[in-house]
C-alpha cells in the first residue's frame, strides 16, 4: 500500500500497512512505549548488538494492521447532521456488538442544564443525535488509545493530541 504503518527501527525504510515485518522477542523491546519493527531478518540482527541483547533473542514475524485507525480515514472538523451519521455509520459497521439505539447521556441533567441556561426545552430526539456525537468521539477515542499501544483511553485521546 502507498499508506505508511510505522518505519524500519534500523534502516528506517517504509513498512506499509498489511505488510510483513519482524519484531524482537525481548520484552523490554515490546512495550508500549517502545516497540521498533523491522523490515528485514537482516535489520533486526543490526539492532541486537546496540540493545546488548543476550544469545537468546530471536526475532518473530508478524503482519501490519491491513488499514490506518478509524480516525484517521474519518474527516475531520464539524458539519452537519448528515456527515456526524455517515462517520457513525462507518464505524459502526466494525463493530457490531454495540446497541446503537441507548442514549448515552443522562436525560434530565441535559434537560436541566438547557433550560438553566437558556431557558428553552429538549425534544428527545436531541438526545439520539447527541448520543450519536459521543459514539463518534468515543470510538475515535478507542482507535487513537489503541495507536498508542495503550488500553485505557484518557482524556487526551477525547480532544485528539
Amino acid at each position: 500500500m502507498s499508506e505508511t504503518w510505522k518505519t524500519c527501527g534500523s534502516c528506517k525504510k517504509p513498512i506499509g500497512y498489511g505488510s510483513k515485518h519482524y519484531i524482537c522477542s525481548v520484552s523490554t523491546c515490546n512495550s508500549a512505549r517502545f516497540s521498533p519493527v523491522f523490515c528485514t531478518v537482516n535489520c533486526w540482527d543490526a539492532h541486537v548488538p546496540t540493545m546488548n541483547h543476550r544469545g537468546s533473542a530471536w526475532c518473530e514475524d508478524n503482519v501490519s494492521p491491513k488499514e490506518a485507525p478509524m480516525a484517521s480515514r474519518l474527516p475531520t472538523g464539524g458539519g452537519d447532521s448528515d456527515e456526524l451519521r455517515l462517520r457513525l455509520m462507518r464505524q459502526m459497521k466494525a463493530d457490531n456488538k454495540v446497541d446503537e439505539k441507548d442514549v448515552l447521556v443522562v436525560a434530565s441533567k441535559l434537560k436541566k442544564y438547557i433550560k438553566e441556561r437558556s431557558g428553552m426545552s429538549c425534544s428527545a430526539d436531541s438526545f439520539e443525535a447527541l448520543s450519536d456525537m459521543i459514539r463518534i468521539h468515543a470510538n475515535d477515542a478507542v482507535d487513537r488509545a489503541r495507536a498508542d499501544g495503550r488500553r485505557t483511553v484518557k482524556g487526551r485521546d477525547f480532544s485528539g493530541r
